[in-house]
């Protein structure tokens, strides 16, 4: 029993030292550290990064997010390349070749007739085609008329498809936004975790150095001083978990921001919850207004659309005005200038039914994608309302976690009075600092715990 005694100051020691540091974690706003450094010293000089600051950093540098931004621009030029149809087609064409053989037009004796009862020609002819290189030049310029009505119905549909690539591009920029502040939560907590592990080895070492002093004296056995080694190489062995854990996890958020692996940073603390939410039926009418899965969805249909309206334009016969000026070069029987316009008409009479197949399967891409609509309709619906569930449930944990830190810091203040007393044992202190230490924890990881379901709650209404 006098060997317990002994001990106990030291373990006091331990437990007032956490109690100290876990009241700093608990109190106020939960203020976490955001000084990760391990044996280094050197985070403290590092830039401070504010939540709202790494969010906008990884929406400009994010490369997935970069790729589908210029997705977004690319589709915005095929918009534009789509328009260039409807202007007159331009063409130009050149030969110019050298022949192999000499063709030779013979006009035989009297071919044309006679003239003065004499022959035309008077005697054979012959004329060589040309002499050395020829060849002809052809330009061409063509209006579209009837396609028209076709070149429209694409051009609509590749501005959907932009339309398109611009909600995929927000969804990209929630979704890493979403990502952003779960991974900048979970630094902080690591770093709190951290910081409350190099206290707790100082605290070993220094309950190390007091037993190591009272064994010389014989005051308590070598076995008690083996169990406060064996304790301290297990709070280093954590130790150096939690901060290869943590560097692991800054490496991963630098390169969620889209820059280089080892840029130093140090997080900000916690803001305080905030509980003024919005009710569930709002929560579904900003979701259904705001989600970008849903305003693609509907898009898709579009689209659809338009790909059964241009099923059915391939019926229209394709008729165009045609301008075209010819000329050979370094002929002897060609006309050197030939200028013709017209109209231009091309027509499938028999397919063998492939229009009408063609348009049967557009009718059916319709109907899945208005299914499909209605079922992304329903997922944000259901994505909405469970969020909001966690979010509720959350914010009561935190509630529960804040009633039982205040109740743990209460029933410490009162078991330390009668201790002064003599009233209770020292242990019962040491149980009950345990306790508020427990609570603190339980606090904070509440407090974490509410700030990820809220990430995750706006995540599903759609913003970033």
């Amino acid at each position: 029993m006098g060997f317990t005694i002994l001990l106990n100051p030291c373990m006091a020691i331990i437990q007032t030292g956490r109690t100290r540091l876990l009241g700093r974690i608990s109190s106020g706003l939960v203020l976490l550290w955001s000084v990760a450094g391990f044996g280094q010293g050197t985070s403290d000089q590092a830039p401070e990064l504010a939540l709202v600051d790494a969010i906008q950093i990884a929406l400009g540098n994010n490369r997935p997010v970069q790729i589908a931004k210029l997705d977004f621009t690319k589709s915005g030029w095929e918009v534009a390349e789509a328009k260039t149809h409807k202007y007159p087609e331009l063409k130009t064409e050149l030969l110019a070749s050298g022949l192999i053989t000499a063709p030779v037009y013979t006009y035989p004796e009297g071919i044309f007739g006679t003239i003065d009862n004499q022959p035309v020609p008077s005697k054979n002819v012959e004329i060589s085609l040309s002499n050395g290189v020829t060849g002809y030049a052809i330009a061409t310029a063509t209006q579209p008329i009837s396609q028209l009505y076709q070149i429209h119905l694409g051009i609509r549909e590749k501005e959907l498809s932009a339309d398109l690539a611009g909600e995929k591009y927000k969804q990209k920029r929630q979704t890493t936004a979403a990502d952003v502040k779960q991974a900048y939560y979970g630094i902080l907590q690591s770093e709190a975790a951290l910081e409350s592990e190099e206290a707790l080895v100082k605290e070993y070492e220094e309950t190390n150095r007091v037993a190591a002093d009272y064994l010389s004296k014989e005051s308590i056995l070598k076995s008690d001083v083996l169990e406060v080694k064996a304790q301290l190489a297990q709070a280093k062995q954590q130790l150096v978990t939690t901060h290869n854990n943590l560097t692991t996890q800054k490496e991963h958020f630098n390169d969620l921001l889209g820059r280089d692996l080892d840029t130093p940073f140090r997080t900000q603390p916690v803001p305080p919850a905030s509980l003024d939410e919005m009710d569930l039926k709002t929560a579904r009418e900003t979701a259904l207004r705001q989600r970008p899965e849903l305003k693609e969805a509907k898009i898709n249909l579009d689209r659809a659309g338009y790909d059964r309206s241009l099923a059915k334009s391939e019926y229209i016969p394709g008729i165009g005005a045609q301008l075209q000026y010819f000329t050979p070069f370094n002929t002897q029987l060609l006309p050197q200038n030939i200028l013709s316009a017209g109209i231009k008409m091309t027509w499938e009479p028999f397919e063998w039914g492939r229009r009408k197949d063609n348009v049967k399967q557009k009718e059916i891409q319709v109907q899945q994608s208005q299914y499909q609509v209605d079922q992304t309709r329903s997922q944000v619906l259901l994505d909405v309302d469970n969020a909001f569930r966690k979010l509720g449930e959350s914010r009561s944990m935190l509630d529960v976690a804040e009633a039982a830190r205040d109740a743990a810091k209460e029933k410490l203040r009162e078991v330390s009075d009668q201790f002064k007393q003599k009233t209770v044992l020292l242990r019962d202190v040491l149980k009950q600092e345990a306790a508020v230490a427990n609570a603190n924890k339980q606090y904070e990881d509440s407090l974490l715990s509410f700030w990820n379901a809220k990430a995750n709650f706006e995540k599903a209404l759609g913003e970033e």
